[in-house]
């Protein structure tokens, strides 16, 4: 089977959602081209979409919020959104790419690329069934503008809000958010940090925001230098991701900080998961589910308005992550007595709350729709030769 993925870099999220779905679909002895269909333009497109979102998150979260909401009141209206609307300049692009390359089955786990199928499929050019996988815990605004085969969602605690925005029960699976197999192995902390050159047997926290290097960091690095003067021995590991200036700023800040490892982005965030005692994080849907997936007690800090507070919402009530907004709360968070308690009891809640298979039944759904798609070829018409 050939199978086309689409996605999009705003945020690292989907891009890793992308390669978890291909990784598993090579692994059963599919064909798989990954693909961000912007950059088909030529020049800067697809890269000031990703510049764009980028450094609305770092340096503005707030107007991505107020974008959010926004999207949260348009969607409410009997007309196709303006993001809908602007996939218009892809669509010759995508038809000619789609003519030059013959696909069985395409999956998108964005919600722009999702919609320019959905134009070229209501302009009538041939398309692939279309797998949508979402890879945040809530129905974002516009998703249900894509005309979908089907649509994966995290959990089945979300098939109602789903149901409410216009998805079927036919479309959805609830078969989670697809992470790469790493995360899912049962590899020791020992071994990982052995292979990391971390402290075998002190304590390590895991810091980071996202590819983006988002959130509130600096407050978290400082809060943490204060709690390592109570625990001398503690490890601090902060990863920045993309945010150089960021990186440059930390890495001054505790360049005379033993206690401390500051690093741009890793091609080992499994490694350094499974190495730490707690994960501190904004709440994105990917790197979440990725801790989830590694059985990593998570605190979530400085969620980016929308659907980061939604995934914050979801893993703070269902009991598979502590919450923590402020630098404030942080620190009660750190020294509440119940929170050693608390995190113990984590990896039970994220076991029975998250699946670590999502990526290998997305492939057995991939495979499903090919199949049902070329059954439905092969079925002769009811025409005969003389009948039009």
């Amino acid at each position: 089977m050939d199978a086309l993925i689409l996605s999009c870099g705003t945020g690292g999220g989907h891009n890793a959602a992308a390669q978890a779905v291909k990784e598993a679909l090579e692994a059963r002895g599919h064909h798989a081209d990954l693909l961000n269909p912007y950059e088909l333009l030529g020049g800067r497109a697809a890269q000031t979409i990703n510049d764009a979102y980028i450094h609305m998150v770092q340096r503005a979260p707030w107007v991505f919020g107020c974008a959010y909401l926004a999207g949260e009141v348009y969607r409410r209206l009997p007309v196709r959104s303006p993001v809908y609307r602007a996939n218009r300049a892809a669509e010759g692009v995508m038809e000619s790419y789609l003519r030059e390359h013959i696909y069985q089955v395409a999956l998108a786990t964005h919600v722009f690329p999702g919609m320019l199928m959905t134009r070229l499929k209501r302009r009538g050019v041939p398309v692939p069934p279309l797998i949508l996988i979402s890879t945040d815990y809530t129905c974002i605004p516009f998703f249900e503008e894509v005309e979908c085969d089907y649509c994966v969602t995290p959990s089945e605690k979300l098939t109602d809000e789903y149901l409410r925005h216009g998805f079927s029960a036919e479309q959805l699976r609830p078969l989670g958010i697809p992470v790469r197999g790493a995360f899912s192995s049962q590899e020791s902390k020992k071994k990982a940090r052995i292979r990391l050159r971390l402290p075998e047997n002190a304590p390590c926290i895991l810091l980071a925001g996202g590819s983006i290097g988002a959130g509130k960091l600096k407050g978290a690095v400082r809060l943490l230098k204060w709690e390592t003067r109570s625990i001398p021995d503690l490890t601090v590991v902060v990863i920045c991701g993309n945010n150089e200036r960021l990186y440059q700023s930390l890495k001054r800040e505790c360049r005379d900080d033993e206690n401390f490892r500051v690093l741009r982005k890793t091609d080992r965030m499994a490694d350094y998961m499974k190495a730490a005692d707690v994960f501190i994080t904004k709440p994105g849907g990917l790197s979440s589910t990725e801790a989830a997936v590694s059985g990593t007690p998570i605190v979530h800090y400085s969620p980016i308005p929308g659907c980061e507070s939604k995934n914050y919402r979801f893993f703070t009530e269902n009991g598979m992550s502590l919450g923590a907004r402020t630098p404030l709360s942080l620190f009660r968070v750190l020294n509440d007595k119940q929170t050693g308690e608390r995190l113990a009891a984590m990896s039970r809640r994220q076991a029975e709350g998250i699946r670590p298979t999502a990526a290998q039944d997305i492939c057995l759904l991939a495979e499903e729709a090919a199949q049902k798609a070329q059954t439905a070829e092969s079925v002769p018409s009811p025409l005969t030769n003389g009948e039009k």
